[in-house]
Formats: structure tokens, sequence, C-alpha cells
């Protein structure tokens, strides 16, 4: 049996989330909205389409120095990001090890964010369709709590229902703390967070 892998300095951080402006400010989208918190720290101007994705080339401080970091957006709805995901890490030769995966979290408190690398997917339909492309779970998450559903809402009503007033203003924070665990995640490995 092989030895289990092990996160490995992050190249690729991917956002996910669904397209379109009825999905900016919902639960679904935490990965979008960390991945744009962190463009405007770091300055980006331009994305570009690449591979299925929004892309953009960052430098940030790195475990060894300044390095340089892909932002990517999959433009594909949640269910299906993995295929633009498994094309952009192979054409720009980045290992599933490599790639960090900014995704919302059902089973964490609204507004916590913690750090993972490989494990279970939890029924999330954007980390099945990642492990299903990139053939393997090995690859590192940084997980953005939302709660389960109050009362009978059904979880996909929950996930794709757009946010106002507190709660909105809750969910940028909470995107703004997951993009300070990314900038961590570079700086530090990811192995020294978990």
């Amino acid at each position: 049996m092989p030895a289990p892998a092990k996160p490995k300095p992050v190249r690729m951080i991917v956002g996910l989330g669904n397209p379109g402006a009825e999905y900016a400010e919902t639960r679904h989208n935490a990965g979008f909205a960390c991945v744009d918190a962190l463009a405007a720290r770091l300055g980006v101007s331009y994305w570009k389409n690449q591979a299925g994705s929004e892309v953009a080339r960052v430098r940030m401080r790195g475990v060894d120095g300044p390095c340089e970091v892909l932002l990517a957006k999959p433009q594909a709805f949640m269910n299906v990001s993995g295929g633009p995901v498994a094309k952009l890490a192979a054409a720009e030769r980045v290992k599933p090890a490599e790639i960090l995966v900014v995704h919302d979290e059902l089973d964490l408190e609204p507004g916590a964010v913690r750090a993972k690398f490989g494990g279970g997917l939890n029924a999330h339909n954007g980390l099945r369709s990642l492990s299903d492309k990139l053939k393997t779970r090995d690859f590192g998450r940084v997980r953005c709590g939302i709660g389960r559903p109050p009362g009978r809402m059904d979880v996909a009503t929950y996930v794709l229902k757009q946010m106002k007033g507190s709660e909105l203003e809750s969910f940028r924070l909470m995107a703004e703390d997951a993009a300070d665990l990314c900038e961590r995640a570079v700086a530090e490995g990811l192995g020294r967070l978990l």
C-alpha cells in the first residue's frame, strides 16, 4: 500500500463556486469570495481565461522566499468544477498535493475557517468532482464554515440563497479570514497548519 501523500508547497489556490452574478453572494461561493479577497490584497487587476478557469498569477511570500502562485476560479458549475481544475493543473504541471482548494463547509460553524489535507469529501459535489478528475483526495483544503440550514430548509436552497445585511457582512469577514489562512499556508507550508 502506498504511503499517504503529504502536502507540498502551495503553487495553486482554487476557489470553488458557481459562475454568474446570481451566485456571487451565496454561501456556496465561499471559495470565490476568498480568492477574490486574496486577489484584492495582492493587487490583481487582470484575470485571464485559461483551461476553463479565471486565472491570475501572483507573487506571494513562500516557505523559501518569494514564489509565484496561481489563483483560479473554475468557470464550470460546482458539481463539474474538477474538469477545469485538472486541465489547469496539467497545463501548469501542478501536482494535486500542491493545490489548495477553498470551499464552503456545512459541518463547521458559520465563520469558522480550518485547514485540512486529504480526507473525506463530506458529500460536497465540488470536492467530489475534483477528487474524481485529479484521481486523488490528497490536496489541501481551506474549509469555510457555513453551518447547517435552519429548520427544514434543504441544503441546496440554503447554500444557493442570496445573503443580505449582517449575514453577508459575516460571510465577507470569513472570506478575509480564509484569505489569511491561504497566505499562511503558502508562507509557512500547509503541513504546519494542520
